[in-house]
């Protein structure tokens, strides 16, 4: 009973605020002031339907998408690349290299924002850019997603790569007849973990973005700034914002599960 009542308390406090903003883009400004605990009564979805018909949300959005898709497939094809040696491969230094990818896990972005920003900006003149945002989100991924893959990659039979490799099949034949259609759960777990990661981003996009070109976490700063006083619409455009992101993850829910089952039992 301890453990259901605990569980209860974290869903509480971490659903909670999503159901407050939820519904409070149904209400109106009048009803939040007079009772900001209450229910929507009546429903209202002109904040909604505002937000929906707003050309600059449909940019954001569009900007968040380009560069969330350009991010994971930066992080599924090179991650499995670096994974695939790491793992199946015998060679000196192997351990070294990998540790030097899970010390990049201990690495926050944020400690390199100004030299990124200089190196985006001024070497590579990627500043504004949807590359030049998706590329340093992509390598500061890349950690983490051959930390997971790699004991993925490690726990196929041997006995197949043997058996593969009787019937001619070369070593780049393996990985890609082979190894990938079977790393799926695991492409498919980091994919989805990188998809989030870049659509939540915020602060190397507010120092490299700017105008048409900002995502959708900069645009809610946005509309929350210039539409203070419009409480509701602010809980609206905030709700329509986090909705893409939420139901990605919800509908690959079990093929994470699945990746990161593979990984520990490698």
């Amino acid at each position: 009973m301890v453990v259901y009542a605990i569980s209860l308390v974290v869903v509480a406090l971490t659903m909670g605020p999503v159901l407050y903003g939820v519904l409070g883009g149904f209400r109106t400004n009048a009803q939040i002031a007079a009772d900001p605990a209450g229910l929507p009564g009546p429903w209202v979805f002109s904040n909604y339907a505002n937000v929906l018909q707003n050309p600059s949300f449909w940019q954001y959005f569009l900007n968040s998408t380009i560069i969330a898709v350009l991010t994971t497939a930066v992080v599924v094809v090179f991650g499995i690349m670096a994974a695939y040696p790491l793992a199946r491969y015998q060679f000196k230094g192997r351990e070294a290299l990998f540790l030097v990818f899970v010390i990049g896990l201990l690495f926050p972005a944020t400690v390199a924002i100004v030299p990124l920003f200089i190196l985006i900006t001024q070497n590579f003149g990627m500043g504004n850019t949807w590359w030049g945002v998706a590329l340093p989100q992509a390598a500061f991924a890349l950690p983490m997603t051959v930390v997971i893959l790699r004991p993925f990659l490690m726990a196929l039979p041997k006995e197949l790569e043997e058996a593969s490799m009787l019937d001619g099949t070369s070593r780049i034949g393996f990985f890609w007849r082979i190894l990938l259609p079977l790393s799926g759960p695991g492409m498919v777990t980091v994919g989805v973990l990188a998809f989030v990661g870049s659509w939540n981003a915020y602060l190397l996009p507010l120092l490299l973005l700017r105008g048409d070109m900002k995502t959708l976490p900069l645009g809610v700063a946005d509309f929350s700034s210039e539409h203070s006083a419009d409480t509701a619409g602010v809980f609206a455009f905030t709700t329509l914002a986090m909705i893409p992101a939420l139901v990605f993850f919800l509908a690959m829910q079990k093929r994470i599960v699945n990746g990161l089952q593979g990984a520990v039992k490698g």
